[in-house]
């Protein structure tokens, strides 16, 4: 029996190809080409290919497959249009975003003043409340001679002069001190902050408190006095200074806290008992006596009168006691606070 040849379909395999696709012919070169969806209404679709086997290039176009290119070729510039406007408005905001400053926190605010300070220390509370009383310290010196001049002289025989400080709280050259830094004086001179000298006279006193008021003969043109003020808010453990002239050395200042309040104070020599007295721990000398007692704001609150001593040597123990500044007021002749 002869062979029979075998058969091969003429028709392209379908088998690979979705359903609604027409498989669309290899350009020149052997490129492949990707199917495109198929019109179902297209004749010839159904299945099979063109009547002599071959596979149609094109699918016939119907109406709506027309319809839809036609709208997509109109629509295809304004939707170009809104993207570009919209990359626009992106990137616009992208830029503002980037020029916008940068909102300061409290902690870049506190990096600025740690750094600040480390470049440049602020001075100390004790350092601010000298500097502003400074201008108002005088240095008092009681002369127990008619022919003592008052000027420059050998250590020990200024050490033999009454020697104390002062403060200045009337511009015209009125001055606070203590009573037994001038009592038994011959003459008064006393020393202003700009190094111009004068002598004085004692105008009042107040024995009961160890006060005296002084003054100048001829007070520079241009005087600060200090600002005194009220003991009303005054605590123990708040902060003072002492300045004045210890064992004529000065202006000098010494730094501490109030000790007490309301204290009493009897001399060694058995003098009057001093009361309503302010304790002090800040340094006190010989020198230091009726020079201002100061708060960390400036202002005199006190004046020192005295130190508390055990031994015979005269020099501080961390006890010293200041007059307060409304007692010294109603000395001068000043309203009471």
């Amino acid at each position: 029996m002869k062979a029979k040849a075998p058969l091969y379909s003429r028709s392209p395999r379908r088998a690979q190809i979705g359903p609604g696709l027409v498989p669309l012919p290899a350009p020149p070169g052997g490129a492949i080409r990707v199917a495109e969806p198929a019109d179902p209404g297209s004749p010839g679709m159904a299945g099979a290919g063109a009547a002599d086997g071959t596979t149609p290039s094109t699918a016939p176009s119907s109406p709506r497959r027309a319809r839809l290119r036609a709208a997509m070729q109109r629509w295809q510039g304004p939707l170009w249009g809104l993207g570009g406007a919209a990359l626009a408005i992106l990137v616009s905001a992208g830029m503002m975003q980037m020029r916008a400053p940068r909102v300061i926190t409290q902690d870049d605010i506190d990096a600025a003043v740690r750094e600040s300070i480390e470049k440049e220390p602020l001075p100390s509370q004790a350092t601010k409340a000298f500097e502003t009383v400074a201008p108002s310290l005088v240095r008092v010196v009681g002369l127990m001679s008619e022919d003592d001049t008052g000027e420059t002289a050998p250590e020990k025989k200024a050490m033999d002069r009454s020697l104390g400080s002062g403060v200045v709280i009337v511009a015209n050259g009125t001055i606070l001190t203590n009573l037994h830094v001038v009592w038994g004086a011959k003459k008064i001179r006393v020393r202003f902050h700009n190094g111009e000298e004068s002598e004085a006279t004692m105008v009042g006193a107040m024995p009961e408190n160890d006060l005296a008021v002084l003054k100048a003969t001829t007070p520079p043109a241009e005087l600060e006095p200090a600002t005194m003020r009220s003991t009303g808010d005054l605590r123990p453990g708040d902060h003072v200074i002492a300045a004045g002239f210890p064992f004529g050395i000065g202006p000098s200042v010494s730094y501490g806290v109030v000790s007490g309040l309301k204290r009493e104070f009897r001399s060694p020599d058995g003098g009057k008992t001093l009361t309503n007295l302010i304790q002090f721990d800040a340094a006190a000398n010989p020198g230091n006596s009726g020079g201002p007692l100061i708060t960390m704001d400036g202002a005199v609150v006190g004046i020192v009168t005295a130190i508390l001593n055990p031994n015979e040597q005269r020099t501080f123990i961390g006890i010293g006691f200041a007059v307060p500044i409304e007692n010294a007021a109603s000395a001068a002749g000043l309203p009471p606070f």
